[in-house]
């Protein structure tokens, strides 16, 4: 019997529903506004990803690795928290870990890091045996040469960012062996991608559906390949992948700066069950104007920035050759759309039954109707900035009733990191903290952005004029932009495992 059924038939001889209470109210009747069902402390919070059966939530905890049991929705608990692992190496131990990957046939954990450069700490991927889920076992570590972003694991092959600061490839290895078995890059597709600078093009994120891989390659775009062969990997289409002569040709200011702002900032991907709807995250902030930004005026007393938060694009792929744009989600607002601000750009999210569940850092979380996506229907949006920065969410079990959704908060400040249980219906948040005024001094929660444009009158991004509004302190840097200015800049950090203000 499942946990799930199990604590519902204890309830019902209780006389209490199992997720809900005399305090809390059934959650199957969803009474009052919507709100989290629950949470649970996590210290280190990044990604989170949930067993098939909806029982239990695996989540990077960037010193360390957890799984959480979320079979009760509102009583979530730590089954596991490992730190630590791979501490016996001379490097170690592992650290950075901000995503971990389940292999569901097989009931294996990938747990990998360190996300970006560390040099000197011991990178690779650690395997682990989640049978049990409250008592972990280690199979084997993969040690690599370079560290590791992000991750997926499927059929034992283990798909991981070779960010190795020249090609920044995909590699496949296989996960028993920890033999390489094939490796793809962008100059494969195209040699004249090996004169743009590393730091433009890094493989952010990897996500597998059947036989193809979808790579998120940052200001490259987001790249499809064949992978049922991994000693002949195979580019099949790519989206908004610019020519590649582009972006060689930009002068080292106008690199220096690109990685912030859009155009660009292909950053997590995902498709629908069909593998026919792609969503694309793009990951971004404002910079202030400079002398290389055509179409914007500085001077005028009020400071202009390029750029902004960035949305959702839903993109038809069934033909992945000729992709097609169907629509954007917009981002939320931000009273300070800067690195150092409030961030409330894309981040994680997922694509089931017709229905998209997102993550926007400091914006919340949202719910959104994409079984027409050409017209995407949000049903639910929560934030609470003051205390969570949401790195993922994804469904646990579906259903108006009895199902739901888990999303990992960092936290803020002396908030810590949380792992949240959410309704997986529509509502209404009750009093939903404002996110920026407008110009009339009301509230909004429509993103400040005007585009620029050159001379030519082609677009050169966005402007974005930031009112103020107190909602808490910048956020610590975890994106692989930070760490992509670190490299041009030579900057370093500290050797703790601890959230710098880098990624």
């Amino acid at each position: 019997m499942r946990r799930r059924d199990a604590l519902k038939a204890a309830g019902s001889m209780l006389g209490v529903g199992v997720l809900g209470s005399a305090a809390t109210g059934s959650a199957a009747a969803h009474p009052g506004p919507y709100e989290p069902y629950g949470h649970v402390e996590l210290e280190g919070t990044k990604e989170a990803v949930v067993s098939p059966d909806g029982d239990v939530a695996y989540v990077a905890t960037t010193t360390g690795y957890a799984a959480v049991d979320v079979s009760v929705p509102d009583r979530p608990q730590v089954l596991a928290d490992v730190r630590d692992p791979v501490s016996e190496h001379e490097a170690g131990p592992l650290r950075e870990i901000h995503d971990v990957n389940l292999d569901a046939e097989s009931n294996t954990l990938a747990v990998v890091g360190p996300a970006n450069s560390r040099p000197g700490a011991v990178s690779g991927v650690l395997l682990v045996d989640v049978s049990d889920p409250a008592a972990p076992e280690r199979v084997s570590f993969v040690e690599t040469s370079y560290p590791i972003h992000n991750c997926f694991l499927r059929g034992g092959v283990a798909y991981l960012t070779g960010n190795d600061g020249e090609d920044n490839p995909l590699v496949l290895v296989d996960a028993a062996s920890g033999e390489e078995l094939g490796r793809w890059a962008l100059s494969d597709a195209d040699p004249a991608w090996g004169d743009v600078d590393a730091s433009l093009r890094p493989l952010h994120d990897v996500f597998v559906r059947g036989d193809v891989a979808h790579l998120s390659l940052w200001d490259a775009g987001t790249w499809l390949v064949d992978v049922s062969d991994p000693s002949d990997l195979t580019a099949v289409g790519s989206v908004e992948a610019p020519d590649p002569t582009t972006l060689s040709s930009l002068s080292s200011a106008e690199v220096r700066g690109r990685p912030i702002a859009p155009p660009g900032n292909h950053h997590y991907s995902a498709t629908d069950e069909s593998g026919d709807l792609l969503a694309v995250g793009k990951e971004s902030w404002a910079r202030r104007a400079d002398a290389t930004d055509a179409g914007t005026e500085t001077g005028t007393g009020e400071e202009q920035r390029v750029g902004g938060p960035s949305g959702i694009d839903l993109w038809d792929v069934s033909d992945p050759a000729a992709p097609e744009r169907l629509s954007t989600i917009a981002p939320p607002p931000s009273p300070d759309p800067t690195y150092g601000g409030v961030w409330t750009t894309a981040h994680n999210f997922q694509i089931r039954d017709g229905r998209l569940y997102s993550s926007w850092y400091q914006g919340g979380v949202k719910r959104h109707d994409v079984s027409d996506p050409r017209n995407p229907r949000q049903l639910s949006w929560w934030r609470a900035p003051e205390k969570t920065r949401f790195w993922s969410a994804e469904l646990a079990v579906p259903g108006a009733r009895e199902g739901f959704f888990v999303a990992s908060s960092m936290g803020v400040d002396d908030v810590p990191g949380r792992l949240y249980t959410f309704p997986d219906h529509a509502g209404q948040q009750a009093d939903p903290p404002t996110l920026v005024a407008d110009e009339g001094g009301g509230a909004t929660t429509e993103p400040v952005v005007v585009t620029a444009t050159d001379e030519a009158g082609e677009s050169a991004g966005t402007t974005t004029r930031s009112p103020g509004f107190g909602v808490g302190a910048a956020v610590g840097s975890v994106s692989l932009a930070g760490w992509l200015l670190r490299r041009r800049t030579g900057a370093g950090g500290d050797d703790s495992g601890n959230d710098t203000r880098r990624s």
